[in-house]
């Protein structure tokens, strides 16, 4: 479940994940990291293919750009979607403007 999210798209329009991310790799221990943090921003998640936002979807936003998305299926049950950093000021901002997540 976790090999895709350390792959970049070479295309961003066709979501080909065919790069892997040296980067993304280095960063593996902030995922849980992020997920446990108590100060993480926390934040509902958006569903591309329906286009709105999904509250059983949370993104958790540590060390300013850092994000990691899981499902939330209960309480004590998710799975994780993806992680990585936001390099785009416009994305970011995007990110921050949603709605915050509810428990």
């Amino acid at each position: 479940m976790f090999d895709h999210c350390f792959f970049e798209s070479a295309n961003r329009s066709i979501k080909d994940k065919s790069l892997l991310s040296y980067n993304r790799l280095e960063k593996i221990y902030w995922i849980k990291d992020a997920l446990s943090d108590p100060d993480a921003v926390l934040k509902t998640g958006w569903d591309s293919k329906n286009k709105t936002y999904n509250n059983s979807r949370r993104v958790a936003l540590v060390k300013g750009n850092y994000i990691v998305i899981i499902v939330l299926f209960s309480k004590k049950k998710a799975r994780f979607i993806t992680a990585y950093e936001v390099n785009d000021d416009e994305n970011l901002e995007k990110i921050m403007k949603s709605p915050t997540f509810r428990t």
